[in-house]
């Protein structure tokens, strides 16, 4: 009797931890059989990762603290189902644990840049597949995360205002010449409140291009604006964002890319295109791109989708249209390259 008791005891400790605390696991499964070519480059062929949706597996969990308060952690990693993760599997696209409140949120580890979000919120592609504007990364630097963040969001409570800061610890030595070398601080404000969602960030990371031991490196600014009005019927969209590199051996360059866009609900699924534009100043090294695609809803979890890119440099621009898993062939100067992508996402 006193062992059963005793048993009955632990369960029902047990079960009121449990009703205090949730671990989810999740995922998106996405390929895509994909085709990108260029001017004087022949094409590739091959099965991408991620043509509509980033494949992904995680973790994520909340602990209910009482009085409001509550401690999470999330832990995600990214899916190349073109090769089942060949080179390993890691969390590196976010890893992070939080404390959240009446007060918002603070949240450490590794997450997405605030100066990303419009990039992707804001294009109808979503920075996925053939079909991405292009509107990040010209100048070679990866901007999409930042690892030993430490980043705080504002409350869901104000009325459709939200925004978050972020900064983040390059961990340079002192005494080294690039001794800010990674140090990044940004925010990302925006009003989203009805059929509007509008946005705007700005960010700069210290001291990363060009950076050697003995040469000054330069800082890598974003600065970009983001809309979105959902008219039932079609969803409109615009981005303006520009990319700046300031002081430093390597010197100063800035970049402007813009984009207009639309999804609209298409029968079962959602039809969507943009036109983007890159603008380097100084220069007639520019591009634009063209991208429209479709995505049929199998369920509320699968889709099968198709997306068709062509893309025109000019100058001596010779940027081509790559995917995840199928790398870009390249193309002349100022030619032409094209994209395409059929593939189907499951999410769990």
């Amino acid at each position: 009797m006193k062992k059963s008791l005793i048993a009955l005891a632990v369960l029902a400790a047990s079960g009121s931890a449990m009703a205090q605390s949730s671990v989810t696991l999740f995922g998106i499964v996405d390929a895509a059989v994909t085709r990108v070519s260029g001017n004087g480059a022949g094409n590739r062929i091959g099965l991408s990762s991620g043509g509509n949706s980033a494949s992904r597996l995680g973790f994520r969990g909340t602990e209910d603290l009482g009085g409001g308060l509550a401690a999470s952690f999330w832990l995600e990693g990214a899916l190349n189902v073109d090769n089942g993760n060949a080179s390993g599997f890691n969390f590196q696209r976010r890893s992070t644990v939080s404390l959240s409140g009446n007060f918002g949120e603070v949240r450490l580890g590794r997450d997405y840049a605030p100066t990303f979000w419009n990039s992707t919120n804001f294009d109808p592609f979503g920075t996925r597949g053939v079909g991405q504007a292009l509107n990040y990364d010209n100048f070679g630097f990866g901007s999409v995360r930042n690892s030993n963040s430490v980043g705080y969001f504002l409350p869901s409570n104000l009325g459709g205002f939200y925004g978050q800061a972020q900064y983040a610890f390059g961990e340079a030595s002192s005494t080294a010449v690039n001794d800010k070398a990674g140090n990044y601080l940004g925010a990302r404000v925006g009003f989203a409140n009805g059929p509007l969602d509008v946005a705007v960030a700005l960010g700069q990371w210290k001291q990363v291009i060009g950076a050697t031991t003995t040469a000054l490196g330069s800082d890598f600014r974003m600065a970009n604006l983001g809309a979105s009005y959902n008219l039932g019927f079609i969803k409109p969209m615009i981005f303006i964002g520009q990319e700046n590199l300031k002081n430093g051996a390597y010197g100063n360059s800035k970049a402007n890319s813009y984009l207009l866009g639309a999804t609209a609900p298409l029968g079962a699924g959602e039809l969507r295109a943009s036109i983007a534009r890159f603008d380097l100043k100084d220069s007639s090294n520019d591009f634009d791109k063209f991208a429209i695609g479709y995505g049929y809803n199998l369920s509320k979890r699968t889709q099968v989708y198709t997306t068709l890119a062509y893309l025109k440099n000019k100058g001596n621009s010779v940027r081509s249209i790559a995917a995840d898993g199928v790398a870009a062939t390249g193309t002349t100067p100022g030619g032409k390259s094209t994209g395409l992508d059929i593939g189907v996402r499951h999410s769990f």
